[in-house]
């Protein structure tokens, strides 16, 4: 769960729903400027590598559909606990990617893609000076905490699993005339960075997890951050992406990369009043009330957004 404080209230976000705004992105991404999913190398198909890229994106978060509907739930207010909370325990983290990975036993590019995604942030935990262009936005300013000691030991163990299973997928998408490319270093590198990219622009949007560029985070689209190493028309051509608010549910993108002007998404929250008090259990608390849409504007300029009346639907 994403929990995030604002107006003495605390904003929930399910990780399935963080998942599908990441997709929404996804599919929405490139511009005369962005190439879009699927086209960052040759290919022979290129519109089914991106509809599977687009897939993978949207379910990256996947494993953690079974806790959503039966959370652990903080002691301070007996609403679920937070990511951040949760994945102090890492053996109930690598968990969630067992499950994940088990959903979708036929797709073995998506699965492909959405292994990297815990591959990458365990692997910069043990790793002294990771390139650039495999830290997640997580982490665009300062490295995360080492591990525990001892921890190390299970994570290795973890990182195996996933080369195994990795080793599987390819397997069978290298007999694939079709498929054969996409495990290309040209063609898997800028997808494997776009589910980092997105994942971590989806969380500046339902979370405060993204590292603000000056003070705390406040989350929930109201921190300028950066997004680095973003592909743009190869893998040998990536820039940094400029993300600041200019107003309430109001977002800046620089350079922009979708191909809408502003580009409309939303998002499902349940809000609860910070210090409330119930005495009924956690899912008549959760499901008595129908979630709220938290709606974002994002576009190319702070321009883009003048004279219109509202939000469009």
């Amino acid at each position: 769960m994403l929990k995030t404080e604002k107006n003495h209230q605390l904003w929930l976000v399910t990780q399935p729903d963080h998942g599908h705004l990441a997709g929404t992105l996804a599919a929405h991404w490139g511009n005369e400027a962005f190439r879009q999913l699927g086209s960052y190398s040759t290919v022979s198909n290129p519109s089914r590598l991106r509809t599977e890229t687009v897939f993978a994106i949207a379910q990256h978060d996947n494993g953690w559909i079974e806790w959503e509907a039966e959370p652990k739930l903080s002691a301070s207010d007996q609403l679920p606990a937070d990511l951040s909370e949760m994945v102090r325990d890492q053996e109930d983290g690598m968990n969630r990617w067992r499950i994940g990975l088990r959903r979708f036993p036929e797709a073995s590019y998506a699965n492909l893609l959405i292994s990297e995604h815990p591959r990458l942030l365990y692997g910069i935990r043990i790793t002294e000076n990771p390139e650039p262009c495999e830290v997640h936005p997580l982490f665009w300013k300062e490295r995360p905490e080492p591990l525990l000691p001892g921890s190390e030991e299970r994570v290795d163990a973890f990182l195996e699993e996933l080369r195994v299973l990795q080793a599987d997928w390819k397997e069978t998408l290298s007999v694939d005339e079709e498929t054969r490319g996409w495990i290309e270093p040209e063609t898997l590198k800028p997808h494997v960075r776009m589910l980092q990219i997105l994942d971590g622009l989806s969380l500046g949007l339902t979370s405060a997890l993204i590292p603000s560029r000056s003070g705390p985070s406040r989350g929930l689209g109201r921190d300028t951050f950066e997004l680095r190493e973003v592909p743009r028309a190869s893998w040998e051509d990536r820039v940094t992406i400029d993300v600041r608010p200019v107003s309430e549910n109001r977002v800046v993108l620089d350079p922009y990369p979708f191909d809408l002007d502003p580009l409309v998404v939303r998002v499902p929250v349940r809000k609860f009043d910070v210090g409330e008090e119930s005495a009924d259990p956690f899912p008549m608390r959760w499901y008595a009330g129908e979630p709220e849409w938290l709606e974002y504007q994002i576009g190319s300029s702070a321009s883009v957004f003048v004279g219109e009346k509202g939000c469009q639907s």
